[in-house]
């Protein structure tokens, strides 16, 4: 039973911990286009990005309840096993936020975890333990659905934006407002990922606490204290900016203009938000960067960077098989060694993250160069007035 208990809080903390990497590595999908187009600064993006996070994480937990009782069969699982599977499964998802954190590659946290988790269990346990209805109801299809809707969604915004503000064409402040706007739809947007990706950590714990007999089965509702500090965690992760993928989505993918931003945010928050409420655990990033595609291509004379499109989807498309495989590896461990192995699968991928991170230091990106022009002249949304460089930038 002490083992049981130590496992339990282990698994707790790696959950956490993964719940953390979701939060810097999501920031960019809220906060990459206003600070790209100057509407809000850096460090107060992300500041506000942090407390809309924590909001919206208390607000449901609908998404929560799909990862706890939709994609996997816990009543197949011996309580004994089942915390070690999730365990790899974690070890899986956060390998995949670091690297691909590293390589600025704005990819799918939810997408790591539902990969780590599902491989860990298919190694584990078998394809039984499975509920292949609720992957493909829950995950899959939302996958392929979210991206292209919202895409579709900000392409029309983007026309419409700019056919209504066409006789401002030429003239140096005449979209201003979409700057200002900016700040709304960016916060709607940072709210709505805390009601759907904090929810997946809750979900995890809440999976972890029913199937070892903490929880009764029959509720999959999260308890307080799990609600409130998955909601900490991730807001404290947002705070830490992640600005490597800010830099992909700000200005890797399309050089974002106001209209385009406003635009773009609006469709990724409502997309996210109506998920959630329906309770579909589907990717924020996904969301986000086929947001920002679609505006790119909804904005006359703007260029859509298709090499660095292309990079992207080939990284949503490795995410469930690499994060599983990750996940299949750290279970095969624990089948071979035993309980001991827990602590092995975590010897080593905490030396694999601190490696990740120290690589990182070598090509540095934070608020001052993760979008270089805007950063460095400051501009932001002044209500008093706008500066030069502000005005030049809403031309377009």
């Amino acid at each position: 039973m002490e083992f049981l208990t130590l496992t339990v809080v282990l698994v707790i903390a790696l959950a956490l911990f993964f719940d953390f990497t979701n939060g810097f590595h999501d920031t960019a999908n809220a906060m990459a286009t206003p600070i790209a187009t100057g509407a809000l600064k850096p460090r107060t993006a992300v500041a506000l990005a942090a407390i809309l996070n924590l909001i919206g994480a208390l607000l449901s937990t609908e998404v929560a309840k799909t990862v706890s009782g939709g994609i996997i069969h816990e009543d197949r699982i011996s309580a004994d096993f089942f915390p070690f599977v999730i365990f790899a499964g974690l070890i899986g998802a956060i390998f995949w936020n670091m690297l691909t954190w590293l390589l600025g590659l704005p990819s799918s946290s939810s997408h790591a975890l539902f990969g780590g988790l599902l491989g860990a269990t298919i190694v584990g346990v078998g394809y039984t333990a499975v509920n292949a209805g609720g992957v493909l109801s829950k995950i899959i299809l939302p996958a392929v659905l979210s991206p292209l809707t919202a895409a579709i969604v900000a392409f029309v915004a983007t026309k419409i934006a700019y056919r209504m503000t066409r006789r401002y064409d030429g003239k140096p402040n005449g979209r201003d407002g979409f700057r200002r706007g900016q700040i709304f739809t960016s916060s709607l947007v940072a709210l709505a990922h805390g009601t759907n990706d904090a929810q997946k950590t809750m979900g995890i714990i809440t999976l972890l606490l029913i199937t070892v007999g903490w929880q009764s089965a029959a509720h999959h509702e999260p308890q307080l204290w799990v609600v409130l500090t998955c909601a900490i965690t991730i807001a404290l992760g947002t705070y830490m900016g992640g600005w490597r993928i800010i830099r992909t989505l700000g200005k890797g993918l399309t050089e974002v203009r106001p209209a385009q931003g406003f635009a773009a945010e609006t469709s990724t928050g409502a997309t996210i938000l109506v998920s959630s409420a329906l309770g579909f655990a589907l990717s924020t990033t996904q969301v986000a960067s086929g947001s920002v595609i679609g505006s790119g291509l909804g904005r006359r004379g703007s260029t859509v960077k298709w090499s660095t499109a292309g990079k992207i989807v080939s990284g949503w498309l490795l995410t469930l098989p690499a994060a599983g495989l990750v996940g299949a590896l750290a279970t095969l461990v624990i089948m071979w060694v035993g309980p001991w192995g827990l602590l092995l699968d975590a010897a080593v991928a905490g030396g694999i993250v601190v490696y990740l991170y120290v690589r990182s230091l070598a090509t540095r990106v934070d608020h001052s160069n993760a979008v270089s022009d805007v950063a460095e002249s400051g501009n932001a949304v002044d209500f008093k007035g706008q500066g030069s460089k502000a005005q030049g930038r809403d031309r377009a």
